[in-house]
C-alpha cells in the first residue's frame, strides 16, 4: 500500500482513517462494499476517489485486522 493514502487526522473525522485529501473513512468505504455497493457505485459517488485509494483502504483494514485480538462473532450473524 502506498504511504499517506489513507491518514488519521484528529482533525478530521475526529481522527478515523480517511483518503488522505477527503473526508471519506476507511469504515463508510468497508460498508459500502459489504451493503453491495461496486466501486464504480462508490467512485460514482466519491469523485475524489480512484481505485488505488478504495485498495488502500482495503489493505488498511486487513493490516488493522492482522492484530492479536479475538473479535467475539454472533452466531446468528454467521
Amino acid at each position: 500500500m502506498p504511504k499517506n493514502l489513507i491518514i488519521s487526522d484528529p482533525a478530521v473525522m475526529m481522527g478515523k482513517p480517511v483518503v488522505n485529501g477527503t473526508r471519506v473513512t476507511v469504515e463508510l468505504i468497508l460498508e459500502k462494499l459489504a451493503a453491495g455497493e461496486t466501486v464504480e457505485q462508490i467512485l460514482e459517488a466519491h469523485p475524489r476517489l480512484n481505485r488505488k485509494t478504495i485498495q488502500a483502504a482495503l489493505a488498511f483494514a486487513a493490516k488493522a485486522l492482522r492484530a492479536d485480538v479475538i473479535y467475539p462473532i454472533d452466531k446468528a450473524a454467521a
